[in-house]
């Protein structure tokens, strides 16, 4: 039992490492130290797959968002699976979606799923609030009720 509880606080620990090293540090080099070669991330806007891809995202998120942060709130693990709650932070500084840079900030929820396989990320769904991303940067607006 030992054995599965030190699994799952390291499979913790390497989870957390994308939104806090990677995302929040900009520390993009991680990248090939957490994911597998082949890699895919599941987000709201369509898949990415592989290191190079996935690395290219960031770099364009980052770009858009430059003083981007990602504060993860709950992390639980099971099996090979870590699950996130995380509260992401900026403003947007470049183009996102074809939309001009508002100048606008937001903090919106996101939940994030991570496979891990022999130490490495393998896949990850990431589901952020993005109606209310896009509502907070005010290119949509909030529904009447």
């Amino acid at each position: 039992m030992a054995t599965q509880a030190t699994t799952l606080e390291m499979n913790k620990q390497l989870a957390r490492r994308v939104p806090e090293d990677i995302a929040t540090e900009g520390n993009l080099d991680l990248i090939d130290d957490l994911y597998t070669e082949d890699a895919i991330e599941h987000g709201p806007f369509g898949d990415e797959h592989g290191r190079a891809t996935i690395r290219k995202s960031f770099e364009d998120f980052l770009a858009t968002f430059a003083d981007f942060s990602a504060t993860v709130e709950d992390i639980i693990a099971e099996g090979n699976t870590v699950a996130m709650r995380v509260t992401l932070r900026g403003s947007q500084k470049g183009e996102f979606m074809g939309t001009e840079p508002t100048g606008q900030t937001f903090e919106v929820q996101n939940m994030v799923f991570t496979r891990i396989e022999d130490g490495m990320i393998v896949e990850r769904w990431i589901q952020p609030d993005t109606l209310g991303l896009m509502q907070q940067l005010g290119v949509v607006e909030s529904p009447t009720p």
